[in-house]
């Protein structure tokens, strides 16, 4: 019987040609030959800004944090239904997470509720494009133009995914990448912060540089570099860029197949006898599809469970997704207490089936039989 892993990273075969290029190179440390290549790519083809490449996504809204000169008495909005990365980097600048819902159509952030949530002391909104599928950022960025609030998008899971024809990361005043090997594009680990908003530029290089103008003077725009403001090291090694690059190279037929697998999912559970079941993924026509993941959500309490252990007996495995911060260890024990229905909806009925570059049609079409055997047969 075959055996269906949830993730494997794929390779295109020029990681380690590259790689080998930039030891040869005699400068691994960062900033080097590749992290430049790959820096260029996404402003390029996506038209952002500025970029800088960071060893995490985590790392990248940690700079986010310290550019917003986010203090203690600071509150932050974000959703509930998200990695904790997401509010991690601004409570460790003594922030208050105020948690939005999510909508009863996907996980994203309801933007209906963020006026009721902003206070005088609301200093930013990080909207998190959840399976890469856009929140409305119209209604967001109109809203923080009005209320002189910073947004900053939580972009880990869409590269290459658009709103209106906007590509997602470039909206917000700054953004958040993820290179985990769970992402579409990937580098093991890594990340990138967008500035899109100028006047945070010189000082993002400052930060992710130690707190140093070190870049300015590599550049040859002063004569020696010193300390200048705080920050930490959050530059990648030029080896980790190489890896990336070979990816970035491949993006296009790397989402071509991602997709191709995406609409093979939808279609098959797209079947009558599962409607009463479940629900598929919901893409608002402001948004376009990625493909990063396929997720179904179980409408009928403990199926969920039931289900994995289904799949698990046919050596498929799948992951349930977030629990819900707003009902974590962590929040409760700072006296937090809320109530976020539909966040806490997801949380115990999203289940994310295997998904990866060279998961093949007759495994999806397994996937999709053992599913559609299980709820059949209740």
């Amino acid at each position: 019987m075959m055996h269906i892993g949830f993730n494997k990273p794929y390779f295109t075969g020029k990681e380690t040609d590259y790689i080998m290029e930039a030891v040869l190179s005699g400068k691994v440390s960062g900033d080097g030959l590749f992290t430049k290549k790959c820096q260029q790519f996404f402003e390029e083809k996506y038209a952002f800004k500025k970029t800088l490449l960071t060893t995490s996504c985590t790392d990248a809204l940690e700079m986010a944090a310290i550019l917003l000169d986010i203090k203690p008495g600071d509150e932050v909005i974000a959703p509930s239904y998200t990695f904790v990365s997401t509010v991690n980097a601004f409570v460790l600048r003594g922030a208050k997470i105020v948690f939005a819902d999510s909508t009863a159509q996907n996980p994203n952030m309801d933007v209906a509720l963020l006026e009721k949530l902003i206070t005088p002391k609301t200093k930013a909104i990080v909207p998190v494009h959840y399976a890469g599928i856009a929140c409305d950022m119209d209604a967001v960025m109109s809203i923080a133009k009005a209320k002189n609030i910073y947004v900053v998008e939580d972009a880990a899971q869409a590269i290459d995914s658009f709103y209106k024809n906007k590509p997602l990361g470039s909206i917000g005043h700054l953004s958040a990448f993820s290179f985990h090997e769970t992402k579409n594009i990937i580098s093991g680990e890594g990340g990138m912060l967008s500035v899109n908003d100028e006047k945070f530029s010189s000082r993002a290089e400052i930060i992710r540089e130690k707190g140093t103008n070190r870049s300015a003077f590599f550049r040859g725009e002063i004569d020696k570099y010193g300390w200048v403001d705080i920050g930490s090291s959050f530059l990648p090694s030029d080896i980790i860029a190489a890896f990336l690059f070979a990816q970035l190279e491949n993006l296009e037929r790397i989402q071509l197949r991602r997709k191709q697998i995406w609409n093979k999912y939808y279609e098959q559970l797209a079947n009558p006898a599962m409607k009463n079941f479940i629900d598929l993924p919901f893409i608002p026509e402001h948004a376009t599809n990625n493909a990063h993941m396929f997720y179904i959500v179980c409408k009928a309490e403990n199926q969920r469970e039931k289900l994995i252990a289904h799949l698990k007996m046919n050596n498929i495995n799948s992951v349930f997704h977030y629990q819900s911060l707003h009902k974590s260890p962590y929040y409760k024990s700072s006296g937090g207490s809320i109530d976020q229905p539909f966040t806490d909806y997801y949380s115990e009925n999203l289940l994310r089936l295997p998904f990866y570059f060279e998961l093949t049609d007759n495994e999806v079409d397994f996937v999709c039989e053992k599913i559609i055997e299980y709820f059949t047969s209740l």
